[in-house]
Order: structure tokens, then sequence, then C-alpha cells
């Protein structure tokens, strides 16, 4: 029968093994991370007409709250508004009479926030801006009733909200987070980039998004980390311990080195119970044969 100690290395061995091997993935799993944000190719980079378009992220970068809007029933607002409470804000910017793009991108919206279970008004706000000052209070108010029919989640209207406002208000928060488009005279269109951005309750840029279609995993995670870990559940935590926001991408990465270390400690806390069950059932088997063995001497 093997002793203690043995079983004890044995089981050690493959652990020590995994401890030693951490380092070489850890390594292989860094990349060059840009430090001062993401940055659009150069104009002269640009296709023609395009020269002005694309996303400048400004990670951090606070959002000015005081910016002065209607909604979509031709009230005053303010961004200030929609902030506080720990609630993130989905900011969405876009123009309400855009021919493709712009619905596109709000669908995939409304398609990846229904497979979330935080609910819209109480965990989180979307908010939508056009960046085209001629639009009317009507035309956000028609395109709300559209998307929250969509949505189809009750009290849904009370945590989107669709913005619209003077050019000099809008210039100043599109600039604010890196937003770039342009107006093309002859097609009366815009050209302009697709993204939601993170904003977090203290109205500070905390990721963006690209495209018209949403893992709904990264965003619940952007919306968790958003939130500075407000909303959400132990298992967001894990993740966010194990997939970081690649700025890059504008997705959630998985971070080899953080995803031994869990394994590792996963590794340590079987390992402990298991030790702790092998002393156990050998104690009980000394008791045992000792009580045995007194019972012959009498």
């Amino acid at each position: 029968m093997r002793s203690k100690s043995s079983f004890a290395n044995s089981i050690a061995a493959p652990f020590l093994l995994v401890l030693a091997a951490a380092p070489l993935f850890a390594q292989g799993g860094r990349g060059p991370m840009s430090g001062g944000g993401i940055m659009s190719p150069p104009v002269n980079q640009r296709p023609l007409g395009l020269e002005f378009v694309g996303i400048e992220q400004h990670l951090n970068a606070e959002v000015p709250a005081d910016l002065e809007f209607r909604d979509e029933l031709g009230n005053p607002v303010k961004l200030a508004d929609y902030f506080g409470h720990g609630r993130p804000v989905i900011l969405n910017l876009g123009y309400y009479q855009c021919p493709m793009l712009c619905s596109e991108l709000l669908q995939g919206l409304v398609g990846s926030m229904k497979a979330l279970t935080f609910d819209l008004g109480k965990d989180f706000y979307v908010v939508t801006v056009s960046f085209d000052p001629r639009e009317t209070t009507e035309m956000a108010a028609a395109k709300k009733r559209d998307i929250i029919k969509r949505y189809g989640r009750a009290n849904a209207d009370q945590g989107w909200h669709f913005l619209t406002g003077k050019a000099d208000q809008i210039d100043a928060l599109t600039k604010s987070v890196g937003f770039q488009y342009q107006f093309d005279p002859k097609t009366e269109q815009y050209a302009h980039a697709a993204a939601i951005v993170m904003l977090t309750p203290d109205h500070h840029v905390s990721g963006y998004f690209y495209g018209v279609e949403f893992s709904p995993k990264d965003l619940r995670l952007g919306l968790v980390q958003a939130s500075q870990n407000r909303i959400g559940n132990i298992g967001d935590q894990v993740l966010l311990y194990c997939y970081h926001y690649d700025p890059r991408t504008g997705k959630y990465g998985a971070v080899i080195s953080n995803i031994l270390k869990l394994a590792a400690l996963g590794t340590m806390l079987i390992l402990g119970t298991l030790m702790f069950v092998m002393f156990r059932a050998d104690r009980h088997s000394e008791r045992g044969a000792a009580h045995g063995e007194s019972g012959r001497v009498k």
C-alpha cells in the first residue's frame, strides 16, 4: 500500500506542471496593444467621399452631460437625464431617414438585446441620437414606435430614447466619442460608421462595438463593465476576469494567463478536497483497526 507522502506527490506533480507552463501560455497570449486608443486610417488613405468617415476611439473620455436635445415627444432634455443610478448607457448615433445602414444596426441591436436578461430601463438605457439637425421629433417618434414594437418587452419605451438636436450640440456629442460622418450633397445622404458606444453611469466612454450585429455575450459583458460592476452576477465577474475588451477589434477576447490562474485555483481546490477526504478515510480506518484490536485484547 502507498504511503500518504507518495500519494500526495503523485497528485501534486501534474498540478506543478500546470503552474510551470502558465508563464509560457501567458507570453503566447500577448499581443501589441494601442496605448492611446484606436484611430481611423489617415484622411489621405480613405476612399473618395469617405475622407471624414470613421471612428476615433476616445476610451475613458467624458461625454458632456449638459448637451441639450429634444426627445421623441418634443420635450427638451439633457444627456444628464439618462445617467446615474448605476445604469450604463448604450449610445447609438445615426439618422432616422437613413435608407439602410442605421435601420440594420438598430435591428441587430434589438436582436442582441432580446437575448439578454437585463431589463431595459431598469438595468441600462439606450439613447439613439440623430446627427442630422434637419430631422424632427415626429421622425424620432416614428422610429421609436417601430423599434420598440420589434423589441417587444413591457415598459421598454421608458428605457430607449430617440433624440434630435441642433447642429452645435450634435457636433459636440459626436466629437466627444470620436464618431466621424460626412454628408453627400448629391445623394443628400450621410456616409457614416456603424457602431455603438458604451457609456458609464458617470458618462465616460467604456468601449465601442462595431458592425450591425452584436454578440449577446460581448454586449452583456460590455454593459457589466460599463456599469462598473453594478449590474450582473458572479458569473459575469468571472467572465470579465477571463475576457478583456480589445479596442482593436471591439470585442472581448480570452486572457490565457487569467484562465490558467482560475484553472490552477480550481485544481488546488479539487486536490485539497480530495486529500482531505482521503485523510479522513485513513483516520477512520485507523480508528476502526484500533477498536478491533482492543476488542480482541479483552
